[in-house]
């Protein structure tokens, strides 16, 4: 896997996953020197957003559909919105947007790229699996930064206007058993991919302690995507 982070040593910061409605319950863990640099969180961040508004106008274009484009405009409109509002906290610090996301690139247009599915419910799963992990995931690493992290959490946290793509899928599933037993097998190699690039926004670990202190955020990730998927009456 490549390496996304320069090597040198960083301070402690704490990582917080906290479901989306749930202000109460948090995870709290310490990371020690796993979370990366400030701008690296940025600019992945900024870049994720821009990939989800990427694949949903991809989607836009091949849907003949009035009602999925309707759908699918609303949530790429979200993403676009929210990757812009990230671009100026970036720009705000004296970085060129372009130059923060650059590095992340290739590896993030690479998953992307591989989790695109040959029909179109299966891209739509897809952005409602990545991009929900993903933007936990991203939650969690925004309250290690004081005040920009603030600001990433109240971004990344704002309406991701998914709910008509979610009744679309579920639609679907309900009504088509073929497509429910693809989509549920696509959704669990998802999964897997969309974790590791989670991991890899990470520093490496060095020691199985290291690894142990990442474990907790990642089991609330997983219990948070099964509940994404009772509620489209998948499991997970």
């Amino acid at each position: 896997m490549v390496n996304w982070f320069w090597q040198r040593r960083r301070p402690v910061r704490k990582l917080r996953l906290r479901a989306r409605g749930e202000i109460g319950d948090a995870v709290r863990v310490d990371f020690a020197e796993l979370a990366p640099d400030v701008m690296v969180f940025l600019g992945q961040a900024a870049y994720l957003q821009l990939g989800y508004f990427e694949t949903l106008t991809r989607l836009i274009r091949r849907t003949p559909e009035l009602v999925e484009k309707e759908a699918l405009s609303l949530a790429a409109g979200a993403a676009l919105a929210k990757h812009r509002e990230i671009v100026e906290i970036i720009r705000a610090r004296g970085v060129d947007p372009a130059e923060a996301m650059e590095p992340f690139r290739a590896s993030l247009d690479a998953f992307r790229t591989s989790t695109l599915g040959s029909r179109q419910r299966e891209t739509m799963l897809t952005v409602h699996i990545t991009a929900g992990i993903l933007d936990d995931f991203y939650l969690a690493l925004a309250s290690s930064y004081g005040e920009t992290g603030r600001r990433v959490e109240r971004i990344l946290g704002a309406d991701h206007d998914r709910q008509q793509l979610t009744q679309l899928l579920r639609a679907t599933i309900d009504a088509d058993e073929e497509m429910r037993g693809l989509l549920s097998m696509w959704a669990r190699r998802l999964v897997g991919d969309t974790l590791l690039v989670a991991r890899a926004a990470l520093l490496p670990a060095h020691d199985s302690d290291d690894a142990e202190k990442v474990e907790p955020v990642f089991t609330a990730l997983i219990a948070a995507h099964s509940q994404r998927m009772s509620a489209l009456g998948l499991s997970a």
